[in-house]
């Protein structure tokens, strides 16, 4: 059996692989080569769609070595594989942590938040990375930033709903790594300049923001948008991953 699978982080990919997700996750964290590690978010794809992608070239190539080995993987393309991605053909999400553990998140649609504070922080994951601050609620933003009548634009985007604490209390963040340990001041008053309603929907709060991104600052959940709509990926809460995946969650550093 074939499966597809979307890299969202830390490169975006599209690659085939004899690998169930959950093998997938172990072997793209840790690796062969003792001492590799690093965190991997990716979607199962539904494969066999449109023309962009060279379908038969995986089915000849993807196939067990001759020694019985699974193909663990093999890349079909590593340029604007979001974008040539259907919504419809997006199955779950995996988080996996740098020593290969996975979370499994399944694709729901898009519900409002119960809570609205006005304005949300999100990280962009893919195909840009920046951190931004928005007006919007995680749908109308998702289309705000997939519209193609504006000047800037992508044609498709992956992010995240991330954390926002009491920036009047840093010291008192609660587990959210080193989310907050820079640029505190500007993101006030990127909130600020939104709060004020001076006609931008979203500023830019800092454009290198990748290396510190970790699952303990999503908040609510990832979301996929393109022309066609928007989708959601809810994080569970963290009695849930407490009760339910506390080994994901430790390797995570949420506990």
């Amino acid at each position: 059996m074939i499966y597809y699978y979307l890299t969202i982080s830390p490169v975006e990919a599209l690659v085939a692989s004899q690998l169930s997700p959950e093998e997938f996750g172990i072997y793209m964290a840790t690796g062969s080569e003792k001492g590799n590690a690093e965190q991997l978010m990716f979607v199962e794809v539904a494969g066999g769609f449109g023309d962009y992608f060279d379908w038969s070239f995986a089915e000849k190539q993807c196939r067990t070595h001759s020694d019985g080995r699974p193909k663990h993987s093999l890349y079909l393309s590593i340029y604007r594989v979001l974008e040539h991605t259907p919504l419809e053909n997006m199955k779950s999400l995996y988080l996996v942590t740098k020593d290969g553990r996975s979370l499994k998140i399944d694709k729901t649609e898009y519900t409002d938040q119960a809570d609205w504070r006005g304005y949300a922080l999100y990280k962009e994951l893919c195909p840009v990375t920046p951190l931004v601050v928005s007006s919007l609620k995680p749908n109308y933003f998702g289309s705000y930033m997939v519209d193609s009548t504006d000047k800037v634009t992508v044609p498709a985007l992956v992010f995240a709903d991330v954390k926002v604490i009491n920036l009047e209390d840093i010291e008192n963040t609660g587990n959210v790594g080193h989310m907050y340990d820079r640029n505190t001041e500007h993101l006030k008053q990127c909130i600020a300049d939104l709060q004020a309603g001076r006609g931008k929907k979203t500023k830019t709060v800092d454009r290198s923001f990748e290396n510190t991104f970790s699952y303990q600052i999503i908040e609510s959940g990832i979301y996929a948008a393109n022309s066609s709509g928007v989708c959601a990926y809810p994080m569970p809460s963290k009695e849930t991953l407490r009760k339910e995946y506390y080994e994901w969650g430790k390797s995570a550093l949420i506990f």
